[in-house]
């Protein structure tokens, strides 16, 4: 076990020596227990959601925000805190009102980075994928190996041009990769990880300012 806690230390140092900045992730899922509110009431919550995204934004604090297409989506915030950036999000209506599910992840960029955008900036769609770890007893030992190899994978995804960001979450949570336009699905399904069953990932269609990332 000391040896596997030294590979994941090294494997998250080598991480961490391409990275620019920590920032906190928020993801805001879609909370299916959420009340039923009258139209009137949706738009005020809307309406109180759009204005603290833009008072945030005003203050330096809040760098990224899109919706995903069904539903949900993210924050990216200008803090290497988890209590500091809930506190900041925790000023959002639509938050306080619990119509989201949060979920705060520290997270560094490996690939692309973070330029905040105007308000008045073109909306555009990526494919965002998120890669969750699923370590078991029975692939425990084996997971430095396959990490590794996903590595070494999202590297050569990168190389191809079409790769908006890619970074990594703290503490084994796994990792996101943006890519430019609809991606297809054997281009993720071929990591060597994911076919081994040790990362899993999610697709989406995610719509942010263009630029949000430092792209051109």
């Amino acid at each position: 076990m000391n040896k596997l806690i030294l590979l994941l230390a090294l494997i998250t140092w080598v991480w961490n020596a391409h990275a620019q900045e920590k920032y906190m992730f928020v993801f805001l899922h879609s909370n299916p227990e959420k009340e039923v509110l009258s139209e009137q009431a949706m738009d005020s919550l809307q309406k109180g959601h759009m204005a603290n995204i833009q008072r945030l934004s005003s203050e330096d604090k809040l760098l990224v925000a899109g919706p995903f297409e069904g539903g949900g989506g993210i924050f990216i915030l200008n803090t290497n805190s988890i209590s500091e950036a809930r506190e900041w999000i925790n000023t959002d209506p639509a938050i306080k009102a619990h119509r989201y599910r949060i979920e705060i992840l520290p997270w560094t960029p490996r690939s692309g980075g973070i330029c905040k955008v105007s308000e008045d900036t073109k909306m555009v769609f990526y494919t965002f994928i998120r890669y969750q770890s699923h370590i078991t007893k029975f692939n425990v030992q084996q997971a430095p190996e396959w990490f590794l190899k996903h590595d070494r994978y999202s590297h050569e995804i990168v190389k191809t041009g079409n790769v908006i960001s890619e970074g990594v979450f703290d503490n084994d949570d796994g990792s996101i990769l943006i890519m430019k336009g609809e991606v297809e699905p054997e281009v993720i399904m071929s990591d060597p990880a994911v076919k081994n069953g040790i990362l899993q990932p999610e697709l989406k269609t995610i719509w942010v300012g263009k630029g949000s990332f430092c792209e051109n």
